[in-house]
């Protein structure tokens, strides 16, 4: 069989291919000089160009831009904001204990700044919703504490009920963080409905430049202690001198994921479509968490008897892109801790694929991956799809 001429990326939620009017930016500005710190012209244009990508960046977050403060990306900004230290109205408050779900991201699972005895994981249900009676039961005598939770899988999709959570949170005094890495332009993002006092996004995960991302607060009183220190950029809460390309490209990137989060109608069709291509192939087929309400892009599904790592292999072959679940496990597949909360069994859960679709994705990329698919089953497991679901 010939290979296919044009590769199919159905990977966007490990990052997303870089929009052109993205990449039009960051080159005018890396054709400019000047450090955004210094006070001549070129510097105050250097300044110029990330106080406007800071307001964009807000518009995409619903909050004043003085909120925003730009990180090296998500993996940064969960850990700037997993600390048991925050500002508050000027004044230093001290946090007990973190309260994260099971599910969560590798750099939340590390616990931030937390020590590791102070360090509690909240259970979720088989569909990977966080238990909000066990959240509730478990924070309700606490001291103050800082509660964790992504407003959607990486993996699965899901989406959680943040508003849930950010009112249990307001009800005993405690703070709430949403890593919502995966939800930037593909959600709405409500700080106020949900009740948080710090979420983290990433440009690259929606078409903007790798390696820059921000810490959102819902109000400037209110933020976490610096975790780079050393320097009076952005506000004193993170020191270094700023990558300005990579944060105009981040603006550019962020007004149009925020187009596309109320506009963009063609990617759930594109998933309905995805998933009944699945089950038409392979009746056996399980789609993980799709009793819920998951992320219109997301689809994580696994075939038995046919293991990710060499489905990986196969699809790569077809010049196909699609993933195992996590991007940020050193290229390694294993089983998910995400699926392990969700009660999958390992043998199942090395079978799990995730696809992810975004702002460049086509029907024509859907029928793709649908036209190699039944071939790779076949190959891999002959006898699946004769089986009865």
């Amino acid at each position: 069989m010939p290979r296919r001429s044009e590769p199919i990326y159905l990977d966007y939620n490990a990052g997303a291919p870089l929009r052109p009017a993205v990449r039009e930016s960051m080159i005018e500005v890396l054709n400019d000089t000047g450090n955004a710190s210094s006070v001549h012209s070129d510097g105050r244009r250097a300044r110029g160009r990330i106080e406007a990508a800071r307001e964009k960046v807000a518009r995409l977050c619903g909050v004043q831009s003085r909120s925003v403060t730009f990180v090296s990306g998500g993996t940064e900004g969960n850990m700037m904001a997993l600390t048991p230290v925050w500002q508050a109205q000027g004044a230093p408050v001290y946090l007990e204990k973190l309260f994260r779900s099971a599910i969560e991201h590798p750099s939340v699972v590390t616990g931030g700044r937390f020590a590791v005895s102070k360090q509690l994981v909240v259970p979720v249900d088989s569909d990977g919703v966080v238990r909000i009676d066990v959240l509730r039961d478990s924070v309700c005598d606490e001291e103050p504490s800082l509660i964790s939770v992504m407003a959607a899988n990486n993996e699965t999709g899901v989406i959680q009920p943040l508003a849930e959570i950010g009112a249990i949170a307001q009800e005993h005094g405690h703070f709430f963080h949403v890593d919502a890495v995966q939800a930037a332009g593909r959600l709405e993002i409500d700080m106020d409905a949900w009740q948080a006092d710090a979420l983290t996004i990433s440009a690259h995960k929606f078409g903007g430049p790798q390696g820059i991302g921000s810490v959102v607060v819902r109000s400037a009183a209110k933020t976490p202690s610096a975790l780079m220190v050393g320097g009076g950029q952005e506000s004193w809460r993170r020191g270094g001198t700023e990558n300005v390309a990579a944060i105009a490209g981040f603006g550019v990137a962020a007004d149009a994921a925020l187009e596309e989060t109320a506009n963009l109608r063609h990617v759930p069709e594109l998933k309905t479509r995805l998933e009944k291509g699945l089950r038409a192939i392979c009746p056996t087929t399980v789609v993980f968490g799709e009793k819920r309400e998951r992320l219109a892009n997301t689809c994580c599904f696994a075939v038995p008897g046919i293991s990710a790592e060499t489905a990986l292999i196969a699809l790569d072959l077809e010049r196909v892109s699609v993933s195992s679940g996590s991007a940020c496990s050193s290229g390694k597949v294993s089983v998910s801790h995400v699926l392990t909360a969700m009660g999958v069994e390992d043998d199942f859960a090395r079978c799990a694929l995730r696809i992810s679709m975004g702002w460049n994705t086509t029907r024509a990329d859907i029928e793709g991956f649908l036209d190699v698919w039944p071939g790779i089953v076949d190959r891999l497991n002959p006898d699946a799809r004769h089986k009865a679901a």
